[in-house]
């Protein structure tokens, strides 16, 4: 008998709420925290909350979903009649949510396979979508997961960000490269390498930087269709126009523009661009 394999993920994939509908995918919310109180992203606390928060100064940080939030995620997909789950998250170097996945997923009455992506946002969203359109087509629970990484792999998360600091407080960048990217006054241009956040380019204006990171998405490419997510935090005017100038060179590409959630919101802060780059399996 096949299998009814079941895709959950976490709020951090940002996908669009019509794409979640669409394909039945769970989405287990991460935690903004701000001045000590907790907020589930996406239903309770909003982007432009967490930019206002940041510009305060406010103590803002993060947490990572409980076993028992999976748990229950996992209990609902099975009710609803699933025989196992794909359970596919942001990068284990970014937060413990794939350890509280595998922590519930032992305890799961069907099979749950745990995909760390080594990548975060939309990266990880058409990821997932990969994954739930496999689902569709009856691919069993490996044969689901495996599509995720492989999707995953071919990924490109490229970003630029005003200032480091705010990745510099999270943990997600060292202090030193953090301090030479202030006292150079360069814009930092970084990507993610095996789900670490790694800097690749500095750049002396904002301009400039932002002009780089459209001909390196383009580089990424490759001159193949790919899906590509502009993300940004409170910067919508950047976003629009990378992502008009990007639909423009890239041929058959589909490019869409979201904000970044609160949980990545609060590790890059305000005026933040990124692109999520996957190429396009040639039947789609």
């Amino acid at each position: 008998m096949a299998q009814q394999v079941a895709v959950v993920t976490d709020s951090t994939a940002y996908l669009p709420p019509d794409l979640v509908a669409s394909h039945g995918i769970r989405v287990v919310p991460v935690q903004v925290v701000v001045d000590g109180q907790p907020y589930d992203e996406g239903t309770q606390i909003t982007p432009g909350e967490v930019a206002a928060a940041l510009r305060d100064w406010s103590v803002v940080s993060t947490s990572r979903p409980s076993p028992e939030r999976f748990a229950a995620a996992y209990l609902e997909a099975v009710e609803q009649g699933a025989t196992a789950i794909v359970s596919a998250h942001l990068s284990g170097d970014m937060s413990g949510t794939y350890d509280s996945a595998v922590l519930a997923a032992k305890e799961a009455p069907v099979p749950v396979v745990c995909v760390d992506t080594r990548t975060v946002a939309m990266a990880l969203g058409f990821s997932v979508l990969a994954g739930a359109r496999a689902a569709e087509t009856g691919a069993d629970v490996e044969a689901v997961a495996d599509t995720v990484r492989t999707t995953a792999a071919s990924s490109h998360a490229l970003f630029y960000v005003d200032t480091l600091d705010y990745l510099r407080r999270g943990g997600r960048i060292g202090a030193a490269t953090a301090l030479v990217g202030q006292a150079l006054a360069v814009k930092p241009i970084l990507h993610l390498v095996d789900g670490r956040v790694t800097p690749l380019e500095k750049v002396r204006t904002a301009t400039r930087a932002l002009a780089r990171l459209e001909e390196l998405v383009v580089e990424r490419a490759a001159g193949r269709p790919c899906d590509v997510a502009v993300h940004h935090l409170d910067a919508a005017a950047r976003a629009e126009s990378l992502a008009g100038r990007l639909a423009s060179r890239l041929a058959d590409s589909r490019v869409l523009v979201s904000e970044v959630g609160a949980v990545v919101g609060a590790h890059v802060g305000p005026g933040m661009v990124a692109v999520g780059v996957v190429p396009r399996p040639a039947r789609a």
